[in-house]
């Protein structure tokens, strides 16, 4: 599974990719704003210091103003992948920036109807939002299970990119249900380490390790 973060900070980003734990980031015009600073700026900066993929989201809704700002988007750099909604005018805005070569991430997907549409219209990454779902009572979990068996049945290139994760849990669920892709917050990324077992075994270790009073780089 590919992680990816959902944020727009830079230093969280680059503290992230040098650890080896990116493989992608996901941006929308909200957590700009929230980051602060210029959104083509940031996207480019982004870029910059990830080598995969950085989703950069549309602001238009209509499909002609949602293909001019994509086109602008996909120039910032050759590793940017165009985010669209799943809407009509998003799913023509899809296909026809794939059809000229960009990377498209179709976003907000709530249903397997929703994804199987996504993906006749060759969207690279479809993302559906766990999260959202749980918030309403509804299992979005599910959903992930559900769209990978309908990927699978029809061979749709595709990738699940199981989105608005909130928990450890939720990323070692989608990695068993087959998402391809977790996008989360940083905070989550870096959670994903701790265990209190891990925690105590290393106390112990440090401990017993000074008892000898040796040292390895002498």
């Amino acid at each position: 599974m590919e992680f990816f973060a959902d944020t727009a900070v830079i230093d969280e980003i680059r503290e992230l990719n040098e650890y080896g734990l990116l493989d992608g980031v996901t941006t929308n015009p909200s957590l700009v704003a929230k980051a602060g600073g210029d959104f083509l700026e940031t996207v480019g900066e982004i870029c910059r210091i990830v080598d995969g993929p950085v989703s950069a989201e549309v602001a238009a809704i209509d499909a002609e103003e949602m293909i001019k700002e994509g086109r602008v988007l996909a120039a910032i750099a050759s590793n940017v992948a165009v985010k669209v909604p799943l809407t009509l005018p998003g799913l023509k805005a899809c296909r026809v920036l794939r059809a000229e070569g960009a990377a498209v991430n179709v976003t907000l997907c709530f249903s397997a109807n929703q994804a199987l549409l996504a993906a006749k219209a060759g969207a690279t990454y479809i993302s559906p939002f766990i999260g959202r779902l749980d918030d309403i009572n509804l299992d979005g979990m599910e959903l992930i299970y559900d769209i990978r068996a309908i990927y699978d049945n029809y061979d749709f290139e595709t990738k699940i990119l199981a989105a608005s994760i909130r928990s450890a849990n939720h990323v070692s669920a989608a990695a068993l249900a087959g998402a391809d892709v977790a996008t989360m917050p940083p905070a989550v990324i870096r959670g994903l380490v701790s265990h209190p077992l891990t925690d105590k075994g290393l106390e112990t270790f440090i401990a017993d390790w000074q008892k000898t009073g040796q040292k390895i780089i002498r």
